[in-house]
């Protein structure tokens, strides 16, 4: 491992180091360098989910500053990942359980043969050049997001497909041919990975101008400042963070642990949420016999809570 370290810049917001990234890179070894990377993510105290496949790396992780410094540094020095850029927040308390190396077909799913953002994709955007790009009434926006993300936030004036997962996106781009109606594409998403491939459809598709936010939501937010945003709301995270808005600072939302969906304050006073069983947005979709089972497992989370440990199903 090289000991050319680049230690993340800031302490102030927590005193863990989250670093959300990915890389797009032709890697047949994946299967092969998961035992190491996971060795190496331990030994540095490393929390989080890498996801490994043929055609890159993508994940977030957390741990202290010297101990992201290290598993970057490393994966840095494989050839493959030489050039990988990744984006910082901070954390006041570890936001994951445990450390996950994962194999995959894909290192975001899309479900799209022959999809490759290494020979096509979209114009790179930089943050500060972000807003005129989407207010320019030319120009068509696209959230790329699932449902549950696009429920807290939003830029200004974009389209929300409203999808459940990822694999929908393709066939939401097909059945909308309005889309075509003006000259411009702009897309984004909570990283940028997922405009990767996005943009990289759209290109094959026959679009032509063809955008996407560079750094996704996360860049913009630590980078534009609040008073000329053009984002509404807070980002949604796949962390016990749950969301962050500008400055990368943490939200507000809390997460429901039946059915993962982030709630606002005034979700948690309802009558239909009860912490680790049911919220506004799953208690009519589940059975009492559900909820006497999530109700067992909350049970055991508070009980080891008490003793000072963490239940792995938290």
């Amino acid at each position: 491992m090289t000991d050319n370290l680049q230690t993340p810049r800031h302490e102030e917001g927590g005193a863990f180091c989250v670093a959300a990234l990915y890389h797009f890179a032709r890697f047949p070894r994946f299967e092969s360098f998961r035992a190491e990377l996971d060795a190496v993510a331990r030994e540095n105290g490393i929390k989080g989910t890498l996801l490994l496949a043929a055609e890159g790396i993508n994940g977030t992780i957390a741990g202290t500053d010297e101990g992201i410094a290290r598993i970057l540094a490393f994966i840095r020095s494989q050839p493959e990942f030489s050039g990988l850029v990744h984006k910082e927040s901070r954390a006041a308390k570890m936001p994951f359980l445990r450390m996950k190396v994962r194999l995959k077909k894909e290192i975001v799913t899309m479900g799209v043969e022959n999809i490759d953002p290494n020979k096509i994709v979209g114009t790179y955007v930089e943050p500060k050049d972000w807003n005129a790009l989407i207010s320019d009434p030319e120009t068509i926006v696209i959230d790329t997001r699932n449902d549950y993300e696009t429920a807290i936030g939003i830029f200004k004036g974009a389209i929300d497909p409203n999808i459940k997962t990822f694999r929908e996106f393709p066939d939401w781009m097909r059945n909308n041919p309005g889309l075509h109606n003006k000259p411009k594409l702009a897309m984004y998403c909570t990283g940028g990975i997922r405009c990767e491939k996005s943009t990289a459809f759209a290109k094959e598709m026959g679009f032509d101008e063809v955008y996407h936010l560079k750094g996704g939501i996360l860049k913009y937010l630590e980078e534009v400042p609040a008073e000329e945003s053009l984002w509404d709301g807070a980002c949604f995270v796949f962390d016990e963070r749950v969301s962050i808005t500008h400055g990368l600072k943490q939200g507000e939302h809390t997460l429901c642990h039946a059915c993962r969906y982030p709630l606002t304050a005034e979700e948690v006073t309802s009558p239909k949420f009860e912490e680790g069983v049911s919220c506004p947005h799953c208690y009519d979709s589940r059975t009492e016999a559900d909820r006497d089972r999530y109700r067992q497992r909350q049970m055991q989370i508070a009980l080891a809570k008490k003793r000072g440990e963490k239940h792995i199903g938290s």
